[in-house]
C-alpha cells in the first residue's frame, strides 16, 4: 500500500489542532499531534478521526423523504434535484405566509472558522442565509450556549465580547478556573497554558460543582451547590467592598452603579452564603481578601454559570468583582482584546418587517445578537405565536439532543410542511427531515483557522466521502439559487482570496508556512480604557452606554431587567421548593463534558465509544449508599418531567447531595449504551434564565434509583 505523512489541522476537533495524519492509498489511517507547533492541542479524539471520516454512517448522497416523518424513510436523489426541492419550497412558503415563516438553525457542527466569518457573520451566532431572503428568523444553538458568557453578560458590563476577554495566564501569580474545565475544551490550549504556569508557580484555584480535571490538579477546589455562584460572587464582592480592599482610583474613575451594589451586598454576609452555596464563610472571606491582594490575578470563565435562574447576573457579578480588585486589563490580569480581527467578513444586513420569534421575550438576547431565540420556536410552529413557522433549514445540528422536552420538538418538526437538514450523519433530526444533505468533514475541505494572534491553512487531505460537500458551498449554493450568491464565496479559491483581502501579502506568507503565520498584538498595551483603545469613537472608557464599566447595566434597565448582577435562588432548588424535594432530593446537573464526545457527536464512532460504552450519571458514595447502588449499576433517573435510565458512576468528585449526568445521548445511530439515554427529557423548558432564555440544566431536582425499583 501506498503510504504517506503530511501535517494538517484536526478533522475532528472543531478548534483545528495542529497534527501528522498517515494516509494509506488516500485512506487516512493514523493520526497525531504536532507538539512542535504553536497551540499544538491535546487532540484528545484526534486518533479515532479515520473512524469519523470513513464511518458507514456517513452520509454520502443528497436524500429525498419518501416515507413518514421521523420514519427514517429516504431515497437517493442528486444534487441538483435536492437543492431544487429546497429552494421551491422555502420559495412556496414564502408566498403564501411571508418570509418570517422561514426559519434556520445552526449547530457546531456549522461552527467551522470559515463558515463562521462569511455565513454567521464572524459572531458565531447564527447562519445569516435568510436574512437577504427577508426572514428575521436565524437561530442556533447559541439559543442555548455560549451567548450568556459570550456576548450578553460582557457587553452589558463591558462593553466586549466574551472572546475578547484574554487571562494572561503566562504572568498570573493567581488563576482562577470558574465553571470551565480546560482540559475539555475543544481544542484544549488553555489546559496546557494552566499546567505551565502551574510548573511556574502559579496557585490555582477551581470553582465548579464538581472536581474536573482541572478541579483534580487545582490547590483549591470550592464546590458551590449547583446554580448558586452569583451569591458567591456577591459574597466575596461584599467582603472586598466593606474591607475597603477594591481599586478605589478605578471605581471611582470607570464604574457606574458601584454605590447600589455596595448597598445590594450587604444582605451577602459570609454566614449567608455559605448558607445558601454550601462554601465555608471562612473560605468566602479568605478567597475575597487572596483575590484583592493578588494584583496579578487571572480568571478563565466559560460556559458553567449560563444554566440557572440568574446565568447571565452571575456571570456580570464575577466580571465586576475582577474589575473591582484591579485584575481587569493588567498584566497577569484579564486583558481586553481592542480592535477588530483584519479578516474579511460577509456584511448581510438585517432584513425589514416583524422582529424574530423570541423578540418580545428576550429583548436584551434580541438587541445583542439580531437573532432568534430558539426556544421558542415550538410555540411558534405549534400555536402560531407571535406568527406561524412553516418551513426550517438545519445545518450541523442535533436540537432533540440539545434543547429540553425532546417530545414537542419532535412534534414541530412533524408539524412543519418543510424540513432540510445538512450534516454528515442520519441523526435523529434528520429523520424527520424532507431534504438531507450530506457535509464533509475539516480533513475534506481547505480552508483556515484562526487563533489569539495566530493564523494558518488547513488543507484538504483526503477528498471528499461520496458526494459530500463543504457546508459552507451547499449554502452558497443555496443563495445563489435564491438569487444573492454574490454575498457568499461560491469556491476554495474565492474564499482565500476574500479571507486575506484586508492583509496584502498575508495568502502568500500562509502558502509557505505550514506551521502558520504570527499576527501583529497589542502586546504591552494595559488599562486600554484610559487611552481610548475600547470605543469606537476614540475617547477613554468602555464601550457601553454610559462610557464606563456597567455594575448597573442601561441596557438590562432599559430592557426592564434588574441593572445590578441580583441574585435569584433556583427556582427549582431545595430552598425554593421544599415540597418537590421531599419527592426528588438530588441537585441534577447536566452538560459536563467528557473526552469521548463533543456533545452528541462521535456516539457513533466504535474507538470512542470504547472510552465510554454509556451515558453516565456520577453519584456521590453516600448517596449511592443509601439507595443500594454500587458502581456500573443500571440506574434510573427521575425528574417532575421524566424518566432516563444510566449507569452509575459512583465518585466523591461531585458533592454529597449533587448527581452530574452525561449529555448527548438520545439519536438512533449511537452506542446501543447512549442512544435511549437523551438527558434532556429531564429537562424543562419553561424553567429559564429570563435574561437569556436560556433553560436551567445544572440546578434541577432529581431521584435516582436502581433501574427497576419502583417497578
Amino acid at each position: 500500500m501506498a503510504k504517506e505523512k503530511k501535517a494538517a489541522i484536526c478533522g475532528v476537533c472543531p478548534g483545528g489542532c495542529a497534527v501528522d495524519v498517515t494516509l494509506e492509498d488516500g485512506r487516512l489511517t493514523d493520526i497525531a499531534r504536532r507538539p512542535d507547533v504553536p497551540f499544538g492541542g491535546l487532540c484528545v479524539r484526534g486518533r479515532h478521526a479515520a473512524e469519523v471520516l470513513y464511518s458507514p454512517d456517513r452520509l454520502k448522497t443528497p436524500l429525498i423523504r419518501c416515507g413518514e416523518r421521523g420514519e427514517g424513510k429516504f431515497r437517493a436523489a442528486g444534487w441538483d434535484e435536492a437543492l431544487d426541492t429546497v429552494v421551491a419550497n422555502l420559495q412556496r412558503i414564502k408566498g403564501a405566509y411571508g418570509p418570517q415563516a422561514v426559519a434556520s438553525h445552526s449547530g457546531r457542527g456549522a461552527f467551522e472558522q470559515a463558515m463562521n466569518d462569511f455565513v454567521n457573520g464572524g459572531d458565531g451566532v447564527a447562519s445569516r442565509l435568510l436574512w437577504p431572503f427577508g426572514s428575521p428568523n436565524i437561530g442556533s444553538v447559541s439559543s442555548v450556549c455560549f451567548v450568556s458568557y459570550g456576548i450578553l453578560a460582557p457587553m452589558t458590563t463591558y462593553g466586549v465580547y466574551g472572546m475578547s476577554l484574554l487571562p494572561d495566564v503566562d504572568n498570573s501569580s493567581l488563576l482562577v478556573v470558574w465553571g470551565a474545565n480546560p482540559a475539555t475544551d475543544s481544542p484544549p490550549f488553555f489546559h496546557e497554558r494552566v499546567i505551565r504556569a502551574q510548573q511556574k508557580g502559579a496557585r490555582l484555584i477551581a470553582i465548579d460543582h464538581m472536581r474536573s480535571d482541572i478541579a483534580a490538579r487545582a490547590d483549591q477546589w470550592i464546590a458551590p451547590r449547583p446554580g448558586t455562584d452569583g451569591a458567591l460572587a456577591l459574597g466575596l464582592l461584599r467582603v472586598i467592598i466593606n474591607e475597603r480592599l477594591y481599586d478605589r482610583e478605578f471605581v471611582e474613575k470607570w464604574t457606574a452603579g458601584f454605590a447600589e451594589l455596595a448597598a445590594y451586598v450587604q444582605q451577602f454576609t459570609p454566614a449567608r452564603v455559605a448558607a445558601i452555596t454550601g462554601v465555608e464563610a471562612a473560605v468566602v472571606e479568605a478567597l475575597a481578601r487572596e483575590l484583592a491582594a493578588a494584583k496579578h490575578a487571572t480568571l478563565r470563565l466559560y460556559t458553567g454559570l449560563e444554566y440557572s435562574n440568574c446565568g447571565v447576573q452571575s456571570i456580570r457579578a464575577v466580571y465586576i468583582l475582577w474589575a473591582l480588585t484591579g485584575n481587569l486589563d493588567v498584566p497577569g490580569g484579564l486583558l481586553l482584546k481592542a480592535g477588530a480581527s483584519g479578516f474579511q467578513k460577509t456584511a448581510v444586513p438585517r432584513p425589514d418587517g416583524p422582529p424574530p420569534i423570541g423578540a418580545a421575550e428576550h429583548p436584551v438576547f434580541y438587541r445583542l445578537t439580531g437573532c432568534a431565540q430558539f426556544m421558542e420556536f415550538p410555540k411558534a410552529v405549534l400555536a402560531g405565536k407571535p406568527y406561524p413557522i412553516k418551513a426550517l433549514l438545519s445545518n450541523g445540528a442535533s436540537m432533540l439532543t440539545s434543547y429540553p422536552q425532546p417530545p414537542l420538538w419532535e412534534e414541530a418538526f412533524r408539524r412543519l410542511e418543510f424540513m432540510a437538514v445538512i450534516d454528515r450523519f442520519m441523526t435523529r433530526d434528520a429523520m424527520f427531515a424532507d431534504v438531507v444533505l450530506p457535509a464533509t468533514t475539516y480533513f475534506e475541505i481547505a480552508s483556515y483557522q484562526r487563533y489569539h494572534g495566530f493564523v494558518r491553512l488547513r488543507e484538504r487531505v483526503v477528498p471528499p466521502v461520496g458526494q459530500a460537500r463543504n457546508d459552507l458551498f451547499i449554502i452558497a449554493e443555496l443563495a445563489a439559487r435564491l438569487g444573492y450568491g454574490e454575498l457568499f464565496p461560491q469556491n476554495e479559491r474565492e474564499l482565500l482570496a476574500r479571507a486575506f483581502a484586508r492583509q496584502p501579502g498575508l495568502a502568500d506568507r500562509l502558502a509557505a508556512s505550514p506551521a502558520g503565520v504570527a499576527l501583529p498584538s497589542a502586546a504591552g498595551q494595559f488599562r486600554k480604557y484610559e487611552s481610548g483603545l475600547l470605543r469606537r469613537d476614540g475617547r477613554p472608557g468602555f464601550n457601553t452606554p454610559s462610557g464606563k464599566l456597567e455594575i448597573a447595566s442601561a441596557l438590562l434597565a432599559e430592557c426592564g431587567y434588574d441593572a445590578l448582577p441580583v441574585y435569584a435562588e433556583p427556582a427549582e432548588g431545595p430552598l425554593a421548593s421544599p415540597d418537590l424535594q421531599r419527592r426528588f432530593p438530588l441537585i441534577l446537573n447536566t452538560g459536563a463534558r467528557i473526552h469521548s464526545t463533543f456533545r452528541s457527536q462521535h456516539l457513533n464512532i466504535p474507538g470512542l465509544l470504547r472510552l465510554q460504552p454509556a451515558a453516565q450519571v456520577l453519584v456521590h458514595p453516600d448517596d449511592a449508599a443509601a439507595r443500594v447502588i454500587a458502581d456500573g449499576d443500571e440506574v434510573t433517573v427521575s425528574t417532575v418531567r421524566g424518566r432516563v435510565n444510566f449507569r452509575a458512576r459512583v465518585t466523591d468528585d461531585v458533592r454529597l447531595g449533587v448527581v452530574e449526568a452525561n449529555v448527548g445521548g438520545g439519536s438512533p445511530i449511537q452506542g446501543e449504551g447512549w442512544r435511549e439515554a437523551n438527558t434532556n427529557l429531564l429537562t424543562a423548558m419553561d424553567n429559564r434564565d429570563p435574561i437569556s432564555g436560556f433553560p436551567v440544566l445544572k440546578a434541577l431536582l432529581c431521584q435516582v434509583e436502581k433501574a427497576g425499583a419502583r417497578e
